[in-house]
């Protein structure tokens, strides 16, 4: 770089100029500055024009220069006769003019700025321009590049505000030959930092309330700058509530307070809590809540088995599906209430050390079964719908809530009946007698065929022991023969009865929908069963003919010595 006339010489030339001395009277040729092409000179400005500013660097010439190369900071700045300024000498003109310039004059200046400062590892200010291809462009006297990971500590995400606002950097490095300088905000901030993580480290405390300002936030927690060193509030500490996204309670940016639960100094990880800010609410839920009463709840979660009420921020209870109506049918908990829907419930049961609260809807409403023995007294007959039809039964609709079960057995007092579907359908409107109420299970036992008398109760009456009936086989089997002595009555001639010889299986010796005489041996209501005996039947007969034979020795008196002797015999068995 060439040499730099001084300041004050040129000063002195300005003031001798004002007082009417010409260039030529001022100086000769010999007494002439001589300035070299690629010095920096100092310049005073003689006179300025619309566009122009003519300077004088005490050489034969004066020179021009645009006035737009004259800027503070990147702003042009307004310029005046008698203002100096340093120039470079670009070239010297064939007729001995100078080409000056005053942006050149400026970059060299920062050059050597830029060189001083990153050697003493100090700071330069600088506005930044516009966004360039992997970070910012920044203008500190020349144009230096900011990287996105130079920019902040995190990441930003609207770099658009940045753009116009001047902030200090460290010069990381730079290459003067292609104009290329490489510079870092970040580097400022993670020293300033370091000196108040060292200070937090020395006063943080567990236990101690602080602010700070939240910095991220994940689906597990936030992310918060306590001024030096960061700190996780995680997503359960938070509120003694329902969080379903921190995202819902905070923002990034916002300043809060927060608890210090844990801080491990060898790591430097914190833990902080928000809702250790406030008392568990759970610590007075049975004085504020007790069994039986009557509070408001906010609906926050559905599920299949029920339905979760906010009383109050981290305090939740469950309304178990079947405690919300009285109504049997099973209906999923959201076509009856919504999420966000505010409902009235009652306590029934509260265990602090689970913090759990059960709680119930249909118990605010009558219930139906308190007047059910009153409205269906046992003996009754009702008339329903057919509701539903199992396996086991039929149901019939008694009113709203309330349910009576047929039982298969109580559909028929003869029919054998396989599956109730055989005989009625859904919709099918029928009537049944009340048969037994069960208030604290909630059973209705209804009858069909308590309608008509047990045909079995009069069957000791028409089939006493000893009696001789006939019917139509309803079934062989191997160990007996199913008679039907009367619609809906059949008897069982047990293999044993049919004859006096042993017999393995009837099967083959009879065929269903014959007729066959037999004789009623025993007979049970209770039981519904009827013994038959085709055996004795064969035996009566056999009594017949001796009691016959009889009967004529008896008219004719005895013939031959055999007679009087069987006859005497006879006589001493009897």
């Amino acid at each position: 770089m060439g040499n730099i006339v001084t300041e004050t010489k040129q000063h002195d030339d300005y003031q001798a100029i004002e007082e009417g001395m010409s260039f030529a009277e001022l100086f000769n040729d010999e007494q002439l500055t001589v300035a070299n092409v690629g010095d920096v000179v100092q310049g005073t400005i003689i006179d300025v024009s619309d566009n122009f500013a003519v300077i004088d660097i005490g050489d034969k010439s004066e020179s021009e220069i645009p006035l737009s190369e004259f800027k503070n900071e990147g702003v042009d700045v307004e310029v005046k006769v008698g203002d100096i300024f340093d120039v470079y000498v670009e070239k010297r003109e064939a007729e001995g003019g100078l080409r000056l310039s005053r942006e050149k004059a400026i970059g060299i200046k920062v050059w050597e700025d830029i060189a001083n400062i990153q050697e003493a590892d100090g700071t330069i200010q600088g506005r930044i321009e516009s966004r360039v291809k992997g970070g910012l462009s920044v203008d500190i006297g020349v144009p230096a590049f900011l990287p996105y990971s130079q920019i902040d500590l995190r990441p930003v995400k609207d770099l658009d505000n940045m753009i116009g606002q001047t902030y200090d950097f460290k010069i990381l490095k730079f290459n003067r030959k292609r104009n290329n300088v490489v510079i870092s905000r970040r580097a400022i901030l993670e020293a300033d930092r370091q000196k108040l993580r060292e200070e937090m480290r020395s006063s943080l405390e567990e236990g101690a309330v602080v602010s700070g300002s939240i910095t991220n936030i994940t689906d597990y927690g936030v992310f918060i700058d306590l001024g030096g060193l960061d700190g996780l509030c995680h997503i359960t500490d938070l509120s003694w509530g329902r969080v379903s996204h921190p995202s819902k309670l905070f923002k990034v940016g916002q300043e809060i307070e927060v608890k210090v639960l844990k801080y491990d100094k060898e790591t430097d990880k914190v833990s902080l809590g928000v809702k250790q800010l406030k008392s568990d609410p759970w610590s007075t839920v049975e004085q504020k809540y007790p069994i039986g009463s009557r509070a408001m709840g906010k609906v926050v979660s559905i599920t299949d088995y029920g339905v979760f009420a906010e009383l109050e921020e981290g305090v939740e209870g469950l309304v178990h599906v079947s405690e919300m109506s009285w109504s049997k049918k099973t209906r999923h908990p959201s076509k009856i209430v919504s999420v966000g829907d505010e409902i009235e419930i009652s306590i029934l049961n509260i265990d602090v050390d689970a913090k759990r609260i059960s709680l119930g809807m249909k118990q605010l409403q009558p219930n139906p079964w308190d007047l059910v023995t009153e409205n269906y007294p046992v003996g009754s007959i009702i008339e329903g719908k057919i509701k539903n039809i199992t396996d086991f039964g039929i149901f019939i609709g008694i009113e709203e809530g309330i349910d009576g079960l047929i039982h298969v057995s109580d559909l028929s007092w003869t029919e054998r009946i396989k599956h109730p579907s055989e005989k009625y359908s859904k919709g099918q409107t029928i009537q049944a007698v009340v048969l037994k109420i069960d208030r604290e299970n909630e059973r209705f036992s209804l009858g069909i065929k308590q309608l008509t008398p047990d045909p079995w109760q009069q069957t000791i009456e028409k089939y006493p022991v000893g009696a001789l009936v006939t019917g139509k086989i309803t079934n062989v089997t191997d160990f007996g023969i199913f008679v039907e002595v009367e619609e809906g009555i059949e008897g069982l001639v047990h293999v044993s009865e049919i004859s006096k010889e042993k017999i393995n299986t009837p099967v083959g010796m009879y065929n269903v929908g014959d007729t066959l005489d037999t004789k009623v041996i025993s007979v049970s209501a209770k039981d519904r069963k009827i013994g038959l005996s085709i055996k004795a039947m064969s035996e009566d007969s056999s009594e017949m003919k001796i009691d016959e034979y009889k009967k004529q020795q008896l008219s004719s008196g005895p013939s031959t010595l055999g007679d009087l002797l069987k006859e005497e015999f006879d006589n001493q068995e009897k």
